[in-house]
C-alpha cells in the first residue's frame, strides 16, 4: 500500500452520525470500529468509535473517531493530519522529522490493533499522526 495522507476528525461521542452524514454527503465505503471492539468491553464508551474510514470512488479519505476517555475535545481543534501506510521506512522518516522539535503527545510504537501508532504537535502546532500498518503476506 502507497502511503496516503488525509485529514483524521476527533468527535465527542457522536462520530458514527458524522461519519454516516458524511458519507451521504460523498458516497463511499464507511468502516466503523468501536472501543468495545478492541477490548473495552464493559467501558460506557464501548460502542462510540475508535477508528472510522470513509473511502469515496474519487479517492477521498476521511477518518475519524472519538476521543478516548480522559482527553479533550476541543471543537475547531479537533482535526489532525493522518500519514498510513506500510512503507516502515519512510513513514518513520516522516515522523522523525514531524516530531523533532515537536511534541510527541503517543510514542511512535507497537498498538493493540497491530500497527505502529504515534501522534505529535509539530514545531508549527499542526497535530499529526501516524500509522504503520504491516503488510499483509
Amino acid at each position: 500500500m502507497a502511503s496516503r495522507l488525509n485529514p483524521y476528525i476527533s468527535f465527542a461521542g457522536d462520530a458514527r452520525q458524522a461519519m454516516d452524514f458524511y458519507r451521504d454527503v460523498f458516497d463511499g465505503t464507511l468502516a466503523l470500529s468501536t472501543f468495545g471492539e478492541f477490548g473495552m468491553k464493559d467501558a460506557p464508551e464501548a460502542d462510540q468509535i475508535m477508528h472510522g474510514m470513509l473511502e469515496t470512488g474519487n479517492g477521498f479519505t476521511l477518518m475519524c473517531g472519538d476521543v478516548p476517555p480522559g482527553m479533550d475535545h476541543n471543537p475547531g481543534d479537533n482535526m489532525s493530519v493522518c500519514l498510513s501506510g506500510d512503507d516502515s521506512a519512510e513513514l518513520h522518516g516522516y515522523w522523525a522529522k514531524l516530531s523533532d522539535h515537536g511534541t510527541v503527545t503517543v510514542p511512535l510504537e507497537k498498538q493493540m490493533w497491530g500497527d505502529e501508532f504515534g501522534a505529535c504537535v509539530d514545531r508549527f502546532g499542526v497535530s499529526w499522526m501516524v500509522n504503520i500498518s504491516t503488510p499483509e503476506s
